[in-house]
């Protein structure tokens, strides 16, 4: 996530790490600065970052954040590292892939989901979830969204391992230390627990993936499969058959996880919105049901 922040009289600035940037390096309060948005496109907050510093007569930076970034990353990324929109591909086989990136730790880069970056912990989860190419044996890669969101939802102190400062003095690199976790340990894209493993969800969106679902797919027609699931459930809730419910609900979630993929969003971020949606709610409970006051 990157962050437009604004310290009246003094600057306009973008960080994706607003407690090290301003409040560390620069020595402002939290009350002394104001972040003016938030999101995760590069190429829109680079924009705005200049436009703001014009407008508001502050020093114009000479180069766009983005090139700021990707030279940045240009210069760390000595292992030729291809990042798509959906994957990030390494150039050699999965057999000599973990000494590869252990020489590259404090290396990151940005994908559509979030930054991600080589840890010694970010590796270990490189490690459990990485795929070789089905076009070469000399290659092989990660899904973006799956390790973005792991590098969401763990607490990036400990991540680190207490060795990104070692990495920052080598490198000279600001950018290194960004990688700490500005959010506290707070879940930012819809994770439901930090761990190293892909998810349940992860791993529904991987499986339709690899079938083409995503690609050729229709939120239509996954809106009747999902009536055609639910009805199969209540069946079974009728026969009080617990395998077949147990069934037909995974079989809902399933449908669910990927209407929502080809909706554009994440079937954790719709849960969370539910979740903040009902948490405060009021009701009580009327012939089996709940009901809102």
């Amino acid at each position: 996530m990157y962050y437009l922040y604004h310290i009246p009289g003094v600057k306009i600035g973008v960080t994706t790490n607003l407690a090290e940037r301003v409040e560390n390096q620069q020595g402002y309060n939290p009350d002394e600065y104001e972040v003016v948005m938030s999101t995760r496109d590069i190429d829109l907050i680079s924009e705005k970052e200049i436009s703001l510093q014009k407008a508001l007569g502050y020093r114009v930076d000479r180069q766009l954040y983005k090139d700021l970034y990707n030279n940045n990353f240009k210069q760390l990324n000595k292992m030729n590292i291809n990042v798509t929109e959906m994957t990030t591909t390494f150039p050699c086989p999965v057999n000599k892939l973990k000494g590869r990136l252990i020489d590259e730790i404090g290396m990151q880069w940005e994908t559509d989901f979030g930054s991600c970056g080589l840890t010694k912990k970010s590796i270990e989860w490189i490690m459990d979830n990485i795929k070789t190419s089905q076009y070469t044996q000399d290659r092989c890669y990660v899904y973006n969204k799956a390790f973005a969101r792991w590098f969401d939802n763990n607490d990036a102190y400990d991540i680190l391992g207490g060795n990104i400062k070692d990495v920052h003095m080598r490198n000279g690199l600001d950018n290194a230390k960004q990688m700490v976790d500005q959010y506290n340990g707070k879940t930012l894209s819809g994770g439901l627990s930090p761990s190293s493993k892909m998810s349940q969800f992860d791993l529904i969106r991987e499986w339709a993936r690899e079938r083409g679902l995503y690609d050729g797919g229709d939120s239509k027609t996954q809106a009747l499969k999902l009536v055609e699931e639910v009805g199969e459930t209540c069946r079974a809730i009728l026969k009080q058959d617990k395998a077949e419910i147990i069934d037909g609900i995974g079989d809902c979630v399933v449908v669910l996880t990927n209407l929502a993929e080809l909706n554009n969003v994440s079937i954790e971020d719709c849960i969370d919105a539910a979740y903040d949606e009902i948490k405060d709610r009021k009701g009580k409970m009327v012939n089996g049901t709940y009901k809102k006051d």
